[in-house]
C-alpha cells in the first residue's frame, strides 16, 4: 500500500487550510503598518523636501534642518524643554513613590482613601487639569484671592517654570505609584522581615531592602513621566504662553497651527527629531534594566506583608497627604465643578449669589457644544470598539502565532508611544492630503478616529498582552494536534480567555478617546468638532463658564464608565 506522506495524498486539504490564517495575519500586519505608518512617512518626507508635501515638484533638501538649527527660537524651547521634563519628573518620582510606602507599606490613617483619589488625575483630560490649576491658582484665581486677603498677596506664581512644573509633575505621579505599587506588592516580605531581625530599623529596612527591589519600577516611571512631560500640550501652552515661556511642543503649535505661514519643512525636522529623543528614551528604558530577575523575589509561598508602624507620626503625615491631595486633587477639580455652576468665581463675593444653571444650558443651545458632545461620543464608542477588535487581532498574531512578520509587527504597533500627540495630528493631516483617496475622510470624525487611534493603539495593547503572556500555549498546542487550525484555535480557545482584557482595553481606548485633544487639534473642523478641541477654541475666547461645564461633563462620562465597568465586571480598572 502506498504511503500517504510519500504520494502527497491526504496533505491538500491541511494546506488549504492554511490560507485562512495567513490572509488573515497579512491583513492585520498591512492595517497595522498603515495605521502607524500612514502618520510618520510624510513628517519624514516632508523634513527633505522644499515645498508642502502636496504641491508638485519638490526637490530634495537639507534646509529645513539649518533653519531649524539656527533658530534662537529652538534653542530657548530645547532649554526649557529639559528643565520643564526633568523638573516634572523630579516631581511626580518624589510625590509618587511617598505615596506608594506611605500607603502601601505604612498603618496611614485613611489609605485606601488616599490611594483611590491619588490616581484620579490619570482620568481626567491634561486640558481639564490645566483649567483648574488656572481657575484655583492662577493670578485671578480664587484661591489665589483667598490667599491675598492673608498675604498681601498670592505666595505662588503659576504662570512661571516652577509653577507649571509643580502642576504638571502632580500630574504624573499617579503613573510612578501605580508602577511602584504593583511592583511593591510583589516584594516577598521575608527579606524585609530578615532585615528586621538583623536589627535594622523600619526607616533602615526601607531604605536598604524595599527601594534597591523598586528601582525597575522607579526608572521605567520616570523615563516614561520624562516622555510626557516632554509631548504633555495643556499645561505648557495655557499655564507657560502667559509667562512668555516656549517649549518644544509649543514651538511646533505656534509652527503649524497658529503661524499665518507655516513652515511646515521646519515643523517636519523638529517633529523628526522630537520623535528621535523620545525613541532613545523608550530604547533606553528597555536597556537600562539589564537583567531584571535579579529583582524577582516573590517564591513559591505568598505571605501577608507587614505594615510599617508609624507611632506619633500617623497622624502627622495623615494631614500632609490630605493637604497634598486637597491642593493637587480636589481643589483643582472642585475650581472646574465650582466655575461650570456659577457666572464668576470670586473670593470677594458669595457663591451664593453666583450661582447659576446657564453654563450648562448654553452646553445644549449652541451647535458647536452639541456637536462636540455627539463627536466625542461617536469618536470613543466607535473608535473604541475598532481598536479593540484590532488590538486583539495584533496582540493574537504577533504573539500566539509562527507568522513571519510577528516581531515588526509588535514593533510597529508600539511605536507610537514615541511619538507626541500633536505629531500625530500634524502627521495624519499630511497623510490625508498626500496619499489618495484619503480626502474623502476629511473634515469627518473618521480622521479623527484615525489619529487618536494611531495615538493609543499601544496602550490598548498593553491592556491585553499581559493576559495573553499568562495563557498556556499548551492549550494552542492541543487544538493544533487535534486538527484546528490556527485561526479555529485562536478564535475557540484563546480570544474566549480574554474576554476580560479585552472590556479593560475597550474601557481604557472609550475613556481616552473622550479625554484626547492634542491630536485632534490639527484635524477638526466645522462639524467635527471634539470636547477637547472645543474647550481650548473656546477657552482662548474667555468663555470660562461654558469651558468649565464642558469639562465637568467630561470628568462626568469618564466616572460613568468606570462605575458601569465595576459593576458589570466586578473589578477596577486601577489597582
Amino acid at each position: 500500500m502506498e504511503n500517504p506522506l510519500k504520494s502527497g495524498a491526504g496533505l491538500a486539504w491541511p494546506r488549504i487550510a492554511v490560507w485562512p490564517g495567513k490572509a488573515f495575519q497579512t491583513v492585520v500586519t498591512l492595517l497595522v503598518a498603515f495605521l502607524v505608518l500612514a502618520p510618520l512617512l510624510p513628517l519624514v518626507i516632508q523634513a527633505f523636501i522644499d515645498k508642502p508635501l502636496y504641491d508638485a515638484g519638490p526637490g530634495f533638501t537639507l534646509s529645513a534642518f539649518h533653519r531649524l538649527l539656527t533658530n534662537s527660537d529652538f534653542y530657548l524651547a530645547l532649554w526649557n524643554t529639559l528643565l520643564f521634563a526633568t523638573a516634572s519628573t523630579l516631581i511626580a518620582q518624589f510625590f509618587g513613590i511617598a505615596a506608594t510606602i506611605l500607603i502601601a507599606r505604612t498603618d496611614l490613617p485613611g489609605r485606601r482613601i488616599a490611594g483611590s483619589i491619588f490616581i484620579w488625575p490619570l482620568f481626567v483630560s491634561h486640558l481639564v487639569l490645566a483649567f483648574g490649576w488656572i481657575v484655583g491658582f492662577g493670578p485671578s484665581g480664587f484661591i489665589s484671592g483667598l490667599a491675598a486677603q492673608f498675604f498681601g498677596e498670592a505666595p505662588w506664581n503659576l504662570y512661571s517654570l516652577g509653577g507649571l512644573s509643580f502642576a504638571a509633575g502632580t500630574a504624573l505621579a499617579p503613573l510612578t505609584y501605580l508602577y511602584c505599587m504593583s511592583s511593591v506588592k510583589t516584594i516577598d516580605p521575608a527579606l524585609e522581615s530578615a532585615a528586621r531581625i538583623s536589627g535594622c530599623g523600619p526607616i533602615k529596612t526601607l531604605w536598604k531592602v524595599t527601594m534597591p527591589l523598586l528601582k525597575p519600577a522607579i526608572w521605567a516611571s520616570a523615563t516614561l513621566n520624562f516622555m510626557l512631560a516632554v509631548e504633555l500640550l495643556a499645561l505648557p501652552l495655557l499655564l507657560g504662553g502667559p509667562a512668555g515661556l516656549q517649549f518644544l511642543i509649543t514651538f511646533l503649535y505656534e509652527q503649524g497651527i497658529e503661524a499665518n505661514s507655516p513652515d511646515y519643512s521646519v515643523v517636519a525636522a523638529c517633529a523628526l527629531l522630537l520623535i528621535g529623543v523620545i525613541s532613545l528614551l523608550i530604547m533606553w528604558q528597555t536597556r537600562s534594566m539589564g537583567d531584571t530577575r535579579k529583582y524577582v523575589t516573590v517564591g513559591g509561598k505568598a505571605a501577608r506583608q507587614r505594615l510599617l508602624g508609624l507611632g506619633k507620626w500617623r497622624w502627622p503625615l495623615c494631614l500632609a497627604v490630605s493637604i497634598y491631595l486637597g491642593i493637587t486633587v480636589l481643589c483643582v477639580l472642585g475650581a472646574v465643578i465650582l466655575r461650570s455652576a456659577t457666572s464668576m468665581l470670586s473670593p470677594y463675593m458669595p457663591i451664593s449669589e453666583l450661582l447659576t444653571f446657564e453654563n450648562y444650558q448654553a452646553l445644549f443651545s449652541f451647535p458647536e457644544y452639541i456637536r462636540s458632545i455627539t463627536n466625542t461620543a461617536l469618536v470613543a464608542i466607535v473608535g473604541g470598539a475598532l481598536g479593540t477588535v484590532l488590538v486583539a487581532a495584533t496582540a493574537v498574531v504577533s504573539l500566539r502565532s509562527d507568522w513571519g512578520l510577528r516581531k515588526p509587527l509588535q514593533f510597529i504597533a508600539l511605536y507610537p508611544r514615541a511619538v507626541p500627540g500633536l505629531l500625530v495630528g500634524i502627521g495624519v493631516f499630511w497623510a490625508v492630503a498626500w496619499i489618495p483617496g484619503l480626502q474623502v475622510i476629511q473634515n469627518t470624525i473618521w480622521i479623527l478616529i484615525f489619529a487618536v487611534l494611531m495615538r493609543h493603539f499601544p496602550t490598548g495593547l498593553g491592556a491585553v498582552t499581559p493576559s495573553l503572556h499568562q495563557i498556556s500555549q499548551d492549550l494552542d498546542r492541543s487544538a493544533r494536534v487535534s486538527g484546528a487550525t490556527w485561526l479555529t484555535t485562536t478564535r475557540r480557545i484563546v480570544l474566549p480567555q480574554l474576554y476580560l482584557p479585552l472590556a479593560a482595553c475597550y474601557l481604557l481606548l472609550v475613556i481616552h478617546f473622550i479625554k484626547e485633544y492634542a491630536s485632534v487639534v490639527f484635524l477638526f473642523g466645522p462639524g467635527s468638532e471634539m470636547l477637547g478641541t472645543t474647550m481650548l477654541s473656546f477657552w482662548v475666547q474667555g468663555e470660562q463658564g461654558a469651558v468649565a461645564a464642558l469639562a465637568v461633563l467630561q470628568i462626568a462620562m469618564v466616572v460613568v464608565l468606570l462605575g458601569l465597568f465595576r459593576l458589570i465586571f466586578k473589578v477596577k480598572i486601577y489597582g
